[in-house]
Formats: structure tokens, C-alpha cells, sequence
């Protein structure tokens, strides 16, 4: 699964929307949906950011399966 995979699966499990991660991340609502679609991926900042409010690790997000 790739990061944009693994971070839509934990997004949804944790009941967040979109719109919640956009404003973790300091990003709007649809750089969110292109990173859950892998059409960008995030900067180090930004991935740190998501990581947190999703109580994984950018390396978790990252792993390769």
C-alpha cells in the first residue's frame, strides 16, 4: 500500500474528514485528496503533521508492504 493508501485507511478509521486533515496540515481539502490518490506526495513538514494527528509515524505511513 502506498503512503496515500495507508494514510486515507488510517484517516477513515479515525472518523477524520478531509477537511479536518487539510487544516491539520496547513494545506487545503483537495492536496489532501491528491496525496490520498498518490498524485503528490506531501513535504516533510506536512507529512510529519499528518503522521501526528493520525498517531502513526511518517515511517509507518511510508513502509514499504
Amino acid at each position: 500500500m502506498s503512503f496515500g493508501g495507508r494514510m486515507k485507511k488510517l484517516r477513515e478509521m479515525r472518523g477524520f474528514s478531509t477537511t479536518e486533515m487539510a487544516e491539520c496540515a496547513c494545506v487545503s481539502q483537495p492536496q489532501i485528496v491528491k496525496w490520498e490518490s498518490g498524485q503528490q506526495l506531501p513535504n516533510v513538514i506536512a507529512a510529519v503533521l499528518i503522521a501526528q494527528k493520525l498517531g502513526t509515524t511518517v515511517e509507518q505511513l511510508c513502509a514499504e508492504d
